[in-house]
């Protein structure tokens, strides 16, 4: 290794932020609360815990926690042996658990104690799982807990589990020595199939945390809410990078309004993460109130509608829009705001903010390309701001590949691009808009139909709270679009309000002729709109007709 060169790792925020903050406070959790010197002692006790544990270099780790400081400790503890996280959805099914320990090789599972009940049901059935380890946060310490054995397979409590640490007494290197060596297995959700494994490296890791902490603005007097889920996209690097800055971190296990505003208002919280769903959900909390101080959200997911943008500016939260995928460590893109656009109004300012904008200072430059070409020959579209195009993209925040997923992998970097499956458009100053996903647009006589610019013009009324638009079949078109809405409450709109508040927001094959009012929208842990469900209840309708 030259002299120059130190791979890089996102392990060397937590090394030089306990020397240089050794005292002041990192981490809060209820009544609890962890300085920067006590946080890297907790991580070290971990990694010396799983080492005695037998875990070796390069085994994989599972951890299936809500935002609890195990969870965040895990970021830390797990790579500084060299191990690989695999941090695992906490909504899924016991039998999708299973399936991403064994796909992964999992050797350890670390559990919250609330998720016991449900993984015993296929804990038997684990084939590469040797030691399940159960964390008890202390609101749930009280639950009866079903500790008989599964065979083959270590069950233990943490206090025993880190009493092992003391059995361990080589040295702990806060460093690697490939910083292209994999530090995490990420899982999509799966919801066109079995769920993939993206492999995030140390480097991408290191800088998409710096972009985190210059397009959220982070620094020493950061406040962070967690209510993005830390086990989605290693939560966007979000720890590792407050971590960096020597901000504060306040743990959530559960995403409700009035905990979060309790938070908001005890700890002072400037920044928090989330989709659209989280914003919806602050938003229309009964303790919602004017802010003392700026918030910043930082909100990917589905695209917000400038009415919500316009909504959250005018409470006191401060929108940074980003765009990306499990792929690109989360954030990819990030709508950069510009000065001129302070002089719009707000609606045209609101509209500037939806853009999904430009990659991040650590990203290569995002592009929009054809999609009736080769998947190997990438030409970009015209950046007319209408033509639309595949948004493809490539460089340090893009992910090392599928996990023995050799085909999946190839397929996804044709041409040598990241291929994202989202369709948009590139505008004159080089900013690009997502329009929908590929499988999402609704293809009406002919006339490709944007669900995204469609879902927005229905969001700008002002008795929406939530909206969904899918193609369903029709006889003469093909297909057209449908919307399901979210009402506030107590409002009764009907069809003839939304069809005529339409009028001149949208052209007449766009607007949808059909709409159902629900209760909720189908939603994955992350915040994203299950359109699949809703479009296949739809058609199995219609092939249930055929058939019959």
């Amino acid at each position: 290794m030259q002299p120059w060169h130190t791979p890089l790792t996102p392990l060397s925020f937590l090394a030089r932020s306990a020397d240089v903050f050794p005292d002041v406070t990192a981490l809060v959790h209820g009544d609890r609360s962890w300085t920067y010197a006590q946080l890297h002692a907790a991580v070290e006790e971990r990694a010396r815990a799983l080492r005695a544990a037998g875990v070796q270099p390069g085994d994989r780790v599972a951890y299936m926690m809500p935002n609890v400081p195990e969870m965040l400790i895990a970021q830390f503890a797990v790579p500084l042996i060299d191990a690989v996280l695999v941090s695992v959805n906490t909504r899924l099914a016991p039998e999708e658990v299973r399936y991403i320990c064994d796909h992964s090789g999992s050797s350890v599972l670390v559990l919250d104690t609330v998720h016991w009940p449900e993984i015993t049901q296929v804990a038997p059935e684990l084939e590469t799982v040797r030691t399940i380890i159960l964390a008890e946060d202390d609101q749930h310490a009280d639950q009866p807990l079903a500790r008989a054995n599964p065979a083959g397979t270590h069950v233990v409590d943490l206090e025993t589990f880190l009493a092992g640490a003391s059995a361990d007494a080589d040295e702990l290197v806060w460093a690697v020595a490939d910083e292209n060596q994999m530090l995490s297995i990420n899982y999509t959700s799966g919801t066109t199939g079995r769920p993939k494994g993206v492999m995030y490296s140390h480097r991408g890791a290191y800088l998409n945390a710096l972009s985190e902490i210059v397009h959220s603005g982070f620094d020493h007097d950061s406040v962070y809410l967690w209510t993005l889920p830390m086990f989605h996209c290693s939560g966007w690097c979000t720890g590792w990078a407050l971590v960096a800055a020597g901000g504060l971190q306040v743990c959530l296990r559960e995403v409700r309004g009035p905990v979060m505003w309790d938070l908001i208002d005890r700890h002072g919280v400037t920044h928090l993460n989330g989709a659209p769903t989280v914003i919806t959900t602050i938003m229309n909390a009964e303790e919602a109130h004017d802010l003392d101080q700026r918030i910043t959200i930082t909100t990917a997911a589905a695209p917000p509608s400038p009415t919500m943008l316009a909504r959250m500016a005018d409470r006191g939260f401060e929108i940074v829009h980003v765009y990306g995928l499990t792929e690109t460590y989360g954030p990819y893109t990030v709508c950069e705001w510009q000065k001129p656009w302070a002089e719009l109004d707000g609606p045209a300012r609101a509209a500037k903010q939806a853009r999904q904008g430009v990659g991040m200072l650590t990203a290569d430059r995002a592009r929009v390309i054809r999609t009736d070409t080769d998947a190997d020959e990438l030409i970009d579209v015209p950046a007319d701001g209408a033509t639309m195009g595949e948004v493809v993209m490539r460089g340090n925040n893009v992910m090392l590949g599928y996990y023995q997923d050799e085909e999946a992998t190839a397929k996804a970097f044709a041409g040598g691009w990241f291929h994202s499956g989202d369709l948009g458009v590139m505008h004159p100053d080089g900013y690009i808009e997502l329009r929908d996903r590929a499988k999402d647009v609704v293809v009406s006589g002919g006339e490709n139909i944007s669900t995204i610019e469609v879902e927005q013009a229905i969001a700008a009324h002002p008795d929406v709270v939530d909206v969904a638009v899918v193609g369903i079949p029709d006889d003469r078109w093909g297909e057209r679009p449908k919307a399901f809405i979210v009402r506030k409450d107590g409002a009764d709109l009907a069809e003839e309000e939304l069809l005529e508040f339409l009028r001149d927001r949208l052209a007449r094959y766009k607007t949808p002729r059909h709409y159902e009012f629900l209760d909720v929208l189908p939603k994955t842990s992350t915040g994203k709109i299950q359109k699949h469900t809703l479009r296949a209840q739809e058609w199995a309708g219609r092939t249930a007709r055929i058939q019959g």
